[in-house]
Order: structure tokens, then C-alpha cells, then sequence
């Protein structure tokens, strides 16, 4: 491995997770939250506020959030708001050049906007989310940091954390980003900046008080009841395998065994490849199974 792997977590992070997951509407279905989640929220923004979140987009200005997030040496989302309206916007292109080279067409009013976004959300939602997630994704981050420090295999710490990513060297990147989240999994939330990709994992908190298998036990369970997906754990036994061939090998349409594989990817039964943020190829991810037998076996037994 090339690059060097930092672990962080703050509040602004998940300040940042909520607030993406809010507005990538499309992945709402697949998220750990609760079906009304986003409906609910939505009830308790003052109207003004909903428009203007429903007007966002993942775009190029929403990538460079995620790094001014980074950059920002504040804790939380007012912190981050109030150190963003500091900066000038010349500051700003200057913080942003090493990298990247596509900026918003008007810094100042992207960063009016940005700070308005994040204190607004910061007042309205995530001041009321249960402070538990905040402790337990700092507790994780930390326990991350220290298995970091007496790691041998850096390739394995960085699939262990993950639940199945591999980042592949590329020229250029010299530092890999991990920050644990809840609100967006169990999905992730991969930029890549040049020197530097950001990866938002998802931190599998389950924050229930039941007895029955975590969310992301049962999800391995159930990603397994399906015949297709079951060919493609066969299937990627033979080795690594682009997208375009396991749609050939399955002879499925795309949107069916992209859907088919993002179910395998979240119960990290597969590894996914990246090169910064592009995906290039999956394979099995070898000792999934055996694990969730053992969970599941734990949980029968009592």
C-alpha cells in the first residue's frame, strides 16, 4: 500500500452523512432508517428550508462539501458554518486547489448558501439526533484508530473497517479518509480529490434494544434468499469480475443485477474495487459466510 490511511470521526461528519442522506432522494429505500424518515423530517423544516433542500443535487458543489467538511477545523455544523462564512472566497479557491481544478461559479454565493444549508440543518434536525449514535460512531472511530496503529495488513484493516472496500493505489493518492457513519448506511459515500479519496463508511450501528440479530447480520441473511445473487458469489469464486461480465454471466438487464449486487455489496459478502471513486471490478470476499454462520448460530443458541 502507497498511501497512508487516516481514521476521523466529529459530529460534522454525521451532520454531513444526515444531510446527504436527506437529500439523495433515490437512495432513501435502501437505507437502514426508517421508511418515513425522510417524511418526517421533512415535516419538521420550516417550508422555506424544505424547497431549498429539495432543490440540491449531488453534483460537483455537493462533492466539494464533502471536502470542505474535511478541510474545516470545526467540531460541528455551526462550528462549520460559522468558520465558513470567515473565509473569503479567494481563501477558499486556495484551499481547494491542491485538490481539485472545478470550482462553483460563484465561490462567494456557494458559500453563503453552504453555511446557511448546514446551520439551518443543525437547528432544525440534527440537534435532536440521538446523542447515543454521536458517542458510539466516536467510540468506533476509536477503537478503528487503535486496531490502525497494530495493523500488519493494511489491505485487510481497510476491508475489515469497510465491510468489503479495496482502494487500489493509483498515482497520485496519498491519503485514504475513513469516517464512520450511521445515517447513510449501508450504503458509502466514496470522492476521490487528487491526492486524496474520502471515504464515509457505513459504521453498522444498530441502535435497537431488541434481542433479535443486528440489522447488518440479518441483512447477509437475507441478501442470500435470491437465486441470481446466489450465482454471483458462484460466479466471482472464478475471480475478479467487472460489472459488464456479471451482467452477461447472469444475462439480466443492468438496473436488475445492479441491484442485485448492491444488496451482495451491503451485507459485504463482495469486495468492491476502487480507483479513487471509480468501481472497477468485484470478488468474493472470502470469510463473509463463515461469519455470519457463526452469528447466526450465536443468536439460535441464545
Amino acid at each position: 500500500m502507497t498511501y497512508d490511511i487516516t481514521i476521523t470521526f466529529k459530529p460534522l461528519h454525521e451532520a454531513m452523512s444526515s444531510l446527504h442522506a436527506y437529500i439523495c432522494r433515490q437512495s432513501h429505500k435502501k437505507l437502514d432508517l426508517p421508511a418515513a424518515w425522510a417524511a418526517e423530517v421533512k415535516a419538521r423544516l420550516e417550508p422555506q428550508f424544505a424547497e431549498l433542500l429539495d432543490e440540491l443535487a449531488i453534483n460537483a458543489d455537493w462533492k466539494l462539501t464533502f471536502l470542505l467538511v474535511h478541510l474545516s477545523p470545526a467540531e460541528d455544523a455551526s462550528g462549520f458554518a460559522a468558520w465558513l462564512r470567515g473565509q473569503g472566497a479567494g481563501e477558499l479557491y486556495e484551499r481547494l486547489a491542491p485538490y481539485c481544478s472545478q470550482f462553483p461559479k460563484d465561490m462567494a454565493a456557494f458559500r453563503d448558501l453552504t453555511a446557511s444549508v448546514f446551520e439551518r440543518w443543525e437547528e432544525q434536525y440534527f440537534r435532536s439526533v440521538d446523542r447515543e449514535a454521536i458517542v458510539r460512531l466516536g467510540a468506533v472511530c476509536r477503537e478503528r484508530r487503535t486496531a490502525l496503529a497494530d495493523a500488519d495488513d493494511l489491505d485487510k484493516y481497510v476491508d475489515e473497517t469497510t465491510n468489503g472496500l479495496r482502494f487500489e493505489p493509483i498515482d497520485g493518492l496519498r491519503e485514504l479518509v475513513l469516517i464512520p457513519q450511521m445515517h447513510f448506511q449501508p450504503i458509502n459515500v466514496i470522492f476521490h480529490f487528487r491526492r486524496m479519496t474520502i471515504c464515509y463508511y457505513a459504521a453498522r450501528i444498530d441502535l435497537r434494544e431488541d434481542e433479535f440479530l443486528s440489522a447488518h447480520d440479518f441483512r447477509i441473511i437475507r441478501s442470500l434468499g435470491e437465486r441470481s445473487r446466489l450465482k454471483i458469489l458462484r460466479f466471482l469464486h472464478g475471480g475478479p469480475r467487472s460489472f459488464i461480465e456479471i451482467v452477461r454471466h447472469l444475462q439480466l438487464s443492468k438496473g436488475i443485477t445492479h441491484d442485485h449486487i448492491g444488496k451482495l455489496r451491503s451485507a459485504g459478502l463482495i469486495h468492491a474495487h476502487f480507483e479513487g471513486e471509480t468501481l472497477t471490478v468485484y470478488s468474493l470476499r472470502k470469510g463473509a459466510l463463515e461469519r455470519m454462520q457463526a452469528a447466526l448460530k450465536a443468536y439460535i443458541e441464545g
